[in-house]
């Protein structure tokens, strides 16, 4: 199988090592908010709430190997479910978690009968969704304030904690989006990543070892469509608007390309992807607001000819060079089953007559 698109988390550093770096986040992701405008405040909110809905993309596509391009659908589905909890007074996470049900309850049905399906038939079925829930959405204005699009306050920071809305709103982002990416970082960690990185490999192999393949497929479109719908709830969070043109298919496509680009299987990968998305195109358009998408482009093109891995593969380059360094380092090795398939079972001898 080739490598292309894909990343080795690299776990040899020391212990000491992980646990600053780890503080250090921590440190940084606490104080940044506190030291920066409202526009960065706002900025780093969106690529969170991005990196969330490609964290379930990924669990889709780079972890089972399905193609979608529906996610933006999901996306939409749960921010317009926190704008309409919300705007009736109730809780952030109650919110949050009206969006998981409906967006996973969504993407069962639609992935029940469409995991029978490989490569480009379930791409064109998972098409079909933002085709569909953009001009439903205009038509429900009762519901979801039709083609002006709804706005909407969803968290204000309160009086003891001294902070601005902007601060605050990115300090809850940053908490719920770290509570998903470890959710899902812990399961992928154990058989279930296992399981599907056998599905990835060979559908027929995973069925040999007893796999329900089927189930797990069904069951990581699931969590990619609640992953979407928890990503798009960050969204209005942080944004405090939604209109029917987020759930449009460019951005479904846009997703699996910074995918991509930030890396598959990869912890880092969703949230380098989603940083290209939604800095990158700042930086362009200061260089050359006229010229903004050409340059966009040629980052694209540089980052796939240079990096075939993505950007996560970079940044594991450099862990693993640090953990040869490092006192106390150990062997890094990948997690990837998929970069060591396991090999099928002997044919039965034949006799020879």
């Amino acid at each position: 199988m080739s490598s292309l698109g894909t990343s080795r988390p690299m776990t040899g550093l020391p212990r000491w090592a992980r646990l600053t770096a780890t503080a250090l986040l921590v440190v940084a992701v606490v104080s940044l908010p506190l030291n920066a405008s409202p526009f960065v405040n706002l900025q780093l909110s969106i690529v969170l709430a991005t990196a969330v809905a490609l964290l379930g993309l990924d669990v889709l596509t780079g972890w089972t190997g399905q193609v979608s391009l529906g996610q933006s659908a999901f996306y939409g589905i749960g921010a317009y479910a926190v704008a309409v909890c919300t705007a009736r007074g109730w809780p952030l996470l109650v919110g949050l978690a009206v969006t998981v049900l409906i967006a996973g309850l969504v993407g069962a049905i639609i992935a029940i009968p469409a995991v029978r399906l490989r490569g480009y038939a379930l791409s064109m079925v998972t098409l079909a969704l933002p085709v569909v829930a953009v001009p439903l959405a205009k038509r429900l204005d009762g519901l979801t304030g039709g083609s002006p699009g709804l706005a909407t306050r969803t968290v204000s920071a309160p009086e003891w904690s001294g902070l601005d809305n902007d601060q605050w709103r990115f300090l809850v982002i940053a908490l719920i989006s770290a509570a998903v990416f470890l959710l899902v970082r812990n399961v992928l960690k154990g058989r279930h990543g296992r399981a599907l990185a056998t599905i990835r490999s060979s559908e027929v192999l995973a069925t040999a070892m007893g796999i329900p393949v089927q189930r797990y497929k069904v069951g990581a479109f699931v969590v990619a469509a609640a992953c979407g719908g928890v990503g798009g709830g960050l969204y209005v969070v942080a944004v405090q608007f939604i209109s029917p043109e987020t759930l449009i298919v460019t951005f479904s496509i846009s997703l699996l390309a910074v995918l991509v680009i930030g890396g598959l299987r990869s912890t880092l990968g969703p949230l380098l992807g989603a940083a290209f998305y939604v800095l990158v195109p700042n930086v362009t358009g200061a260089v050359d607001a006229g010229q903004s998408y050409l340059l966009y482009g040629l980052c694209v093109l540089l980052v796939m000819f240079l990096l075939p891995g993505g950007l996560a593969s970079a940044v594991h380059r450099v862990l693993a060079g640090a953990a040869r360094v490092l006192p106390g380092s150990r062997p890094a090795v990948p997690d990837l089953p998929s970069q060591h398939p396991i090999p099928a079972p002997p044919l039965p001898e034949r006799e020879v007559r």
